[in-house]
């Protein structure tokens, strides 16, 4: 029954998106359209949450393929990814009841939202491959048409023509990828590919077309280069559903197949997504941290975060073939506990982003600067999601990435030196890029809300509305909640940690005072209830101190000015010289940066400049050159067009042969 019915919910979704197109005459068709997207997306969460027992249930529809039909399947694990879809989309949806009344062309993001998130959905209940692919592909070209709603800019039409192009090319490894899993029998259902058996050749082919097919789409280094350019160009809460949804559907597309299809791994199964992971994590960060487009900030560090949620995957990968069911346990929970997580605190940071650019029209934080004083609850809302995102307690960032590190403390029991030697490394990396994140969203958040207005726009900017803050308060309570009582989080996630690693977390309900304790409570444990009320009770407490001892009343004074009497606009620190040093120090590790100064004569009046250009070494190293030899392999075989049809024939004859001869072989 609760798969029948979110299969219902999925289908009156599409439905939604042919009604938009229908009634696109009415002047108030964004309300009605979002309004009964969020309703869908909340009877789809209550239906996969409602109670089902411990068996999956499954359900064939007599679509697609004639005789065939569609499989789809509902389990733990589809479960939890459900509803990471559907709280996603139900928030987006109530964000854009406001955001969207502002939208100048609503018809070109109308016909496509409710389509996209019924994509996302049956991506994550697909049975099949055949479904899987349909689903995964009707995803990326309904999420390319919400990048290209602004197809007038010319920044749009470029981010996104690379976003098909990638998506196009991980559809590709996908469909690669269950090719060699049916085998020469065909067989595309996930029961039949689940029971067949796996020639260990076979299995690591699989494993790297699905890093590519579905790292791809996720964001992962180095197949990153779509996420950064796509993000900013969508809408706002597009731009939160790709950011914090979609990406997480990839990550799915990875577990099913990985974790599932392929059977018990191997050891050397989790040294690319623990190596791929770090390096995501690192590069994100750091570019993240010299950006000034604060959509294009907010997009590197969903990079970021993916690498923390592969690097817990490929642990879980390592412990599995290990037989260490435990320590794999922790490490999926983690994972999934950060896919949760990240879908939160990304979606209410790019609300915010939205209602800063709404109320300023500027992405670019160099011309930002005290919108605290006019957007109070934006900025209150924005640190929020800054806290949880930089991992402080107590909010629940921490509490995944803890867990994470809780994980890595644990794999000096692997047997493999290899990955004895990785790990650390790993932690590292992590390690870094965690104190990284905090200082990336210290100058985020103060070059944008703090300090002086730098431009006229936000010094004339407004409180965004009722309904966008309505979202991203939801949202930010549901962060907080995750971070003071994560128990239940965990005990949520441990019925697919059981299915798919062998093993799970010991019950973290039955601890008092909401602890949760990884292995054993003995061991390391962690009340986020204790520190909320700590950091309350020494708030408060330091406050009434300073109140009593200073009897004084308040009084308002200028700001320090640095020992400059100049009010000039110019004295305030700037984003690019709060990220001066890392970039300095750390920067050569992702990005390659030209820094070139002009400097006046001794007597000349004109201004001196200083400028820094950063360039991605992976695109400068990688797809640039690619991009040139296929332009150059597409010109030399362009004299194809213009054969004769005896030499049409000869070749269509020599291709045969081959193909029959690599048959035979």
């Amino acid at each position: 029954m609760p798969l029948d019915l979110a299969l219902i919910f999925v289908g009156a979704l599409f439905c939604v998106s042919v009604l938009s197109i229908r009634r696109r005459a009415r002047s108030d068709i964004s309300r009605i359209i979002y309004t009964l997207c969020c309703a869908l997306c909340v009877l789809i969460f209550v239906a996969v949450v409602s109670p089902r027992g411990a068996h999956a249930l499954s359900a064939t529809l007599p679509l697609g393929l004639p005789w065939i039909g569609m499989r789809f399947r509902l389990d733990a694990l589809s479960a939890f990814f459900l509803a990471v879809v559907n709280i996603g989309g139900a928030a987006a949806s109530v964000y854009a009841i406001g955001y969207g009344a502002h939208e100048k062309h609503p018809m070109r993001v109308l016909p496509f939202f409710p389509a996209f998130i019924a994509a996302m959905n049956c991506v994550v209940l697909a049975d099949d491959a055949f479904t899987f692919l349909v689903a995964w592909e009707f995803m990326s070209l309904s999420s390319w048409a919400l990048v290209l709603a602004s197809h007038q800019e010319a920044e749009s039409r470029s981010a996104a023509y690379i976003y098909l192009l990638m998506a196009s090319f991980g559809t590709l490894c996908l469909l690669m990828a269950f090719g060699v899993l049916g085998g020469v029998g065909g067989a595309y259902d996930f029961s039949t590919i689940r029971e067949a058996p796996k020639d260990a050749w076979k299995a690591g082919l699989v494993l790297g077309l699905v890093i590519l097919g579905a790292g791809s789409k996720a964001g992962l280094v180095p197949l990153h280069i779509w996420l950064p350019l796509a993000h900013p160009a969508a809408p706002s809460h597009v731009s939160a559903l790709m950011s914090g949804v979609m990406t997480k559907v990839a990550i799915y597309g990875f577990i099913r197949i990985v974790f599932d299809l392929l059977g018990q791994p191997a050891f050397w199964w989790s040294i690319h997504p623990l190596v791929l992971g770090a390096l995501s994590a690192m590069t994100g960060i750091l570019f993240a941290t010299v950006q000034s487009d604060l959509k294009k900030l907010l997009a590197y560090s969903t990079i970021e975060n993916i690498g923390v949620i592969f690097v817990a995957l490929g642990l879980a990968l390592a412990f599995k073939a290990n037989g260490q069911a435990l320590p794999a346990a922790l490490a999926f929970t983690a994972a999934l506990f950060h896919v949760f997580n990240h879908a939160l605190f990304k979606s209410v940071l790019f609300f915010g982003a939205g209602a800063v650019l709404g109320a300023t029209g500027e992405k670019n934080i160099e011309k930002l600067g005290g919108l605290i004083k006019s957007m109070p609850r934006t900025a209150f809302l924005f640190l929020g999601g800054c806290v949880a995102i930089a991992a402080l307690p107590p909010l629940n960032g921490f509490v995944s990435e803890w867990l994470v590190f809780q994980a890595i403390l644990l794999t000096p029991s692997l047997p493999q030196w290899i990955l004895k030697l990785i790990t650390p490394l790993v932690g590292v990396a992590l390690a870094l890029s965690a104190a990284l994140g905090a200082g990336c969203y210290v100058r985020a958040f103060g070059i944008v809300f703090l300090g002086r207005a730098r431009s006229a726009a936000a010094q004339a900017a407004s409180e965004t509305d009722g309904w966008s803050l309505g979202a991203m308060s939801v949202l930010l309570a549901m962060c907080l909640l995750a971070g003071v009582a994560p128990s239940f989080m965990i005990d949520t996630i441990s019925p697919a940690a059981q299915e798919y690693v062998g093993g799970r977390m010991i019950v973290q309900g039955d601890l008092p005072w909401l602890t949760i304790a990884p292995v054993a409570e003995s061991r390391s444990s962690y009340n986020g209830l204790l520190v909320f009320v700590f950091i309350l009770l020494s708030s408060f407490g330091a406050m009434r101190l300073i109140r009593t001892l200073w009897p004084r009343p308040v009084r308002r004074a200028p700001p320090w000015d640095c020992g400059y009497a100049d009010s000039s606009l110019a004295t305030q620190y700037t984003a690019s010289s709060f990220a001066q040093p890392v970039r300095r120090a750390l920067g050569g590790l992702a990005f390659s940066t030209r820094e070139s100064l002009d400097m006046p004569l001794p007597g000349e009046t004109r201004a001196a400049r200083f400028t820094v250009e950063i360039g991605d070494r992976f695109m400068n190293g990688l797809y640039t050159p690619l991009a040139k030899a296929v332009w150059f392999c597409a010109g030399r075989l362009n004299v194809v067009n213009f054969l004769s049809i005896q030499e049409y024939l000869g070749l269509v004859f020599v291709a045969l042969v081959v193909l029959l001869i690599i048959v035979a072989l």
